[in-house]
């Protein structure tokens, strides 16, 4: 955005907030329009501000903003509904999808059908679906839409997968019929194929479908550590 435009009217979904001065604080909201950004809520901390019942992360908002810097001053904010609080292990997978956004995603950098695939994932969770399947359904999208979408039916020589044979995942290339004595975790094919087609119906693709993902993700955060998976396990510990 150039000069000190305003922006109105945009749904966007709140990943993360912290505190700026005394009263203030700085939202990192994932907007369907204009990608993630961050935007200074002025006074969103004082005990009576009308902010403190809006900005309600996993819910959908209308914000408007202003500001020509790196980080835009909120205008407005509403509060739109129609979606389930989650609770529990939903609310645990939650601030794992929002911290991929974090992790993985430019800012500024437009993403609607990812926009609507996060709000599709939350949705689901709240009302009961499949951990499993939800979460990779959202991982591939969210790969697709940052320009690493998988090879799933065609291996990296261009044959088409079987079904019937194992293969290792390449990072940025693709499936390769593993051998013998392969020292790479390995595929059934009708892995792949269940993956891409987002059929979990069968127990082990659904397995291997976690441990390719994990693998894949792993490598985009480049090192970087996810919290939220640490907490996760941790509490499965206990």
């Amino acid at each position: 955005m150039s000069g000190k435009q305003r922006v109105d009217g945009q749904q966007v979904f709140l990943l993360h907030s912290y505190p700026y001065s005394e009263t203030s604080l700085v939202l990192d909201i994932f907007s369907r329009d204009h990608g993630r950004l961050p935007v200074l809520a002025r006074g969103a901390r004082r005990p009576r501000s009308a902010l403190r019942g809006v900005l309600i992360g996993f819910q959908r908002l209308e914000l408007g903003w202003f500001g020509s810097g790196e980080v835009k001053t909120l205008a407005r904010a509403e509060w739109l509904g129609g979606m389930p609080l989650p609770q529990g292990r939903c609310l645990l997978l939650g601030y794992y999808l929002n911290e991929l956004l974090l992790k993985l995603m430019q800012r500024e950098d437009a993403h609607p059908g990812l926009f609507d695939a996060y709000a599709e994932a939350l949705m689901a969770l709240a009302n009961g679906a499949s951990d499993g399947a939800e979460l990779r359904r959202f991982e591939k999208t969210l790969l697709k839409e940052i320009g690493y979408g998988l090879r799933l039916d065609s291996d990296v020589h261009g044959a088409e997968i079987s079904a019937g044979q194992r293969y290792v995942y390449l990072l940025e290339r693709g499936p390769r019929i593993a051998s013998a004595d392969e020292v790479l975790p390995t595929f059934a094919g009708k892995t792949l194929l269940d993956f891409a087609a987002d059929d979990y119906a069968d127990p082990r693709s659904l397995m291997e479908s976690k441990l390719l993902m994990r693998q894949l993700i792993a490598h985009q955060l480049d090192g970087k550590t996810l919290q939220s998976r640490r907490v996760f396990m941790e509490l499965q510990e206990l």
